[in-house]
């Protein structure tokens, strides 16, 4: 079960640290409302997907 939690939060980060880059270049999902906002989401992101894959390799 965990692993799946793993490659869950995975790939919620991904898909979103993917719209926050589209959002960041061409402006389509969110409109570019802020750049700090696009920003400060894909630090997040990244941090989230980190921490995931991190877990996951425990798991194994």
């Amino acid at each position: 079960m965990e692993k799946w939690l793993c490659w869950g939060s995975l790939g919620a980060a991904g898909i979103f640290l993917l719209l926050l880059l589209l959002d960041l270049i061409i402006a389509i999902p969110f409109s570019r409302i802020s750049i700090v906002a696009d920003i400060l989401g894909i630090i997040a992101c990244i941090l989230v997907g980190y921490l995931a894959w991190t877990s996951y390799k425990e798991l194994r």
